[in-house]
């Protein structure tokens, strides 16, 4: 049979790095500082006979890492300070396969700099929870809206209303919405990338 599948690899600590980088952020502007920050932490995959496959961050090598490398990569201080005392409780973090869904969750949100949208982000695609809603996104929200209502724009709490007929399923909804292109129309300029030094 057919239908939407959640991942569920309990790598929370390599997931909740990249998701930091896209807090208050463009795509583009993200995954930019994430590869840059990737050429400085790089560490070849064991057997990956060259260069091209590399290890994702060692927490401990991050923890440590001084703020200008951060800058850098367009990183401001703020996340990188969240990503730096996350990768210190990176062990703690990873126990996820060990606890509850509840309890990890407490854990995430008990880091200073992660908010609701981060710890659903890290929920649907680290910890496997199909019915995680990422309040806070740019997009998402007018997504839903339109895709369930015919309205073109949607706020949280519309897009949380809309969803409630599909609990326990709300992230596999959004994931459908988003892989069948349901987009809502576009109004005025698109948000443009910022120069942060």
């Amino acid at each position: 049979t057919k239908g939407s599948r959640t991942a569920c690899t309990y790598n929370v600590w390599e997931l909740l790095f990249r998701v930091i980088l896209e807090q208050k952020v463009t795509g583009k502007e993200a995954v930019d500082s994430y590869s840059r920050l990737l050429k400085y932490f790089a560490e070849p995959a064991p057997e990956s006979g060259g260069p091209a496959l590399v290890l994702p961050p060692d927490p401990h090598k991050v923890a440590d890492t001084p703020h200008h490398v951060f800058m850098a990569a367009n990183v401001e201080r703020k996340r990188a300070d969240t990503i730096r005392v996350a990768a210190s409780y990176a062990h703690r973090l990873n126990e996820a396969a060990d606890v509850s869904l509840e309890e990890a969750y407490r854990r995430l949100r008990a880091i200073p700099g992660i908010g609701e949208w981060t710890v659903n982000e890290v929920g649907v695609l680290a910890l496997g929870d199909g019915d995680a809603v990422s309040v806070g996104d740019y997009h998402l929200k007018n997504w839903v809206s339109w895709a369930l209502a015919g309205e073109p724009r949607g706020t949280d709490e519309r897009m949380v209303e809309l969803l409630e007929p599909y609990r326990p399923h709300r992230a596999r909804m959004m994931r459908i919405i988003s892989a069948a292109g349901m987009k809502a129309p576009q109004y005025g300029p698109r948000i443009t990338i910022q120069k942060r030094w």
